[in-house]
């Protein structure tokens, strides 16, 4: 089942046209920073971005009468797009200057930026590669806490980490909305523990006929629209 924001089917991530496409478009950055001598594992930036737009949601200045929330909320009224780019040394040092929120995993930094116009992005964000960022797990994530939110991963699509990053991102996002307040606080105060993983091929049927919150990608980059790239597993929700 693809999550829908609405009881109709406005999705904010249908390939087709929908009102959504009326309305002024927004993009949520995120930097993720990869010095060459050190880069992150790749799970460990999924995760890492993942929690990045989790934090950004539940801070204070994204809701209510905050400095982000009229930007934030005419982010989620229109496509939820996210858009990771890459960043080391005095460019990282850059990015760290702008508003925004710095969120540290194992290895990975991600900063998330609150959202901007489609095409008004800061100078020293815009500048910044969106290639590059092909990331490896040093080991094998190991297995998923079951007790814990995990982001399935769709095992037959091939994204780059930075692509996989946002669709994370998204599979986050579709959760924290399907959540009450109540269950949100609790995440939040527990630091959003999760953990994202590729999906056993045979799991993934029933991942995706499951109810679950199911992320289809509107297709602007590297896969076909309309591909189920993430399910969300929180525990509250099954």
């Amino acid at each position: 089942m693809s999550h829908d924001v609405t009881p109709s089917t406005d999705s904010p991530f249908r390939s087709e046209p929908t009102a959504r496409d009326q309305a002024p478009q927004f993009v949520l950055p995120l930097v993720v920073r990869i010095e060459k001598t050190a880069p992150p594992a790749r799970t460990d930036a999924l995760e890492t971005a993942a929690r990045a737009v989790l934090v950004l949601l539940g801070d204070e200045r994204s809701v209510g009468d905050g400095e982000w929330a009229e930007v934030v909320r005419d982010w989620q009224d229109a496509r939820i797009r996210k858009v990771v780019r890459r960043a080391r040394g005095a460019e990282w040092r850059r990015a760290e200057g702008l508003p925004g929120i710095t969120v540290t995993g194992k290895s990975a930094e991600v900063r998330v930026f609150p959202p901007v116009p489609l095409d008004g992005w800061p100078k020293d964000l815009a500048r910044l590669q969106v290639s590059g960022t092909d990331l490896d797990d040093p080991e094998p994530p190991v297995e998923a806490d079951p007790a814990a939110p995990v982001l399935w991963l769709n095992p037959d699509l091939d994204m780059s980490a930075g692509k996989a990053m946002a669709q994370a991102g998204h599979g986050a996002q579709l959760a924290w909305w399907e959540l009450s307040d109540e269950e949100r606080a609790a995440w939040r105060d527990a630091g959003f523990p999760l953990a994202v993983r590729a999906a056993d091929p045979a799991r993934w049927a029933e991942l995706t006929a499951s109810g679950l919150p199911l992320v289809r990608d509107a297709g602007f980059t590297e896969i076909a629209p309309g591909s189920c790239t993430v399910v969300a597993d929180h525990p509250a929700l099954r």
